[in-house]
């Protein structure tokens, strides 16, 4: 290998990030380990930087949702490479967010996408999957105490549910103790604000900033 500075390397991570260059990444990572650089800071200072660009390009239209799609699995390739030397207490969490499609909609492209991307960016992510019931996201907010509950409909007969959920969070004395985002082909921002919701997310991006300004 040649040597290179740790700011190259940084660079490298970030760069194959943007590139969606999956060999690239994997390669820069275990650079990163063998020249010294500390995983945490190949994972904030490299690949997340990389993330955020790309989250910059989608916003510009610069990129589409296939680029979105890749850069969030190039971003998983790395962490596999970097996973067994970061120890538990090296990596800041930024908090838990549990993401699902409301009961009788089984279409997941996007909540898939929003889940990758808050992993990508240090969440912790339960993925409840889709055609889930309102009792299922009360018991999961109860139980597994997430910060944040992203909830996702993308069929305009789906809609009500999202305010249902919402409703039984409320009789079981939950809503007060998370935060409810919700997105979807269907939903707008004045929907969001009829059924009590904290914030509409116009799309996967833009969800993953919201959430990261409420837990900073």
């Amino acid at each position: 290998m040649i040597w290179m500075s740790e700011k190259d390397i940084l660079k490298r991570l970030r760069d194959s990030i943007v590139n969606l260059d999956i060999e690239g990444v994997k390669q820069a990572c275990q650079d990163a380990l063998a020249q010294g650089i500390p995983p945490i800071k190949a994972v904030t200072e490299g690949m997340a930087n990389g993330m955020d660009i790309v989250g910059q390009k989608y916003e510009a239209k610069d990129y589409y949702l296939a680029e979105l799609v890749m850069a969030g699995e190039v971003m998983k390739e790395g962490m596999k490479v970097l996973e067994p030397y970061l120890k538990d207490a090296e990596v800041k969490r930024l908090g838990k967010v549990a993401v699902g499609t409301v009961q009788g909609d089984l279409h997941d492209i996007g909540k898939n996408i929003f889940a990758t991307l808050l992993e990508a960016s240090g969440f912790d992510v339960i993925d409840l999957g889709a055609n889930v019931t309102a009792d299922k996201f009360v018991e999961v907010v109860r139980d597994q105490k997430p910060e944040i509950l992203g909830l996702s409909a993308l069929l305009t007969i789906t809609m009500t549910e999202l305010g249902n959920v919402i409703k039984e969070l409320e009789k079981a004395d939950l809503r007060n103790q998370i935060k409810v985002i919700v997105g979807g082909a269907p939903l707008t921002e004045e929907y969001a604000q009829k059924i009590g919701a904290d914030a509409y997310a116009p799309d996967a991006v833009a969800g993953v900033n919201i959430c990261k300004k409420w837990v900073e």
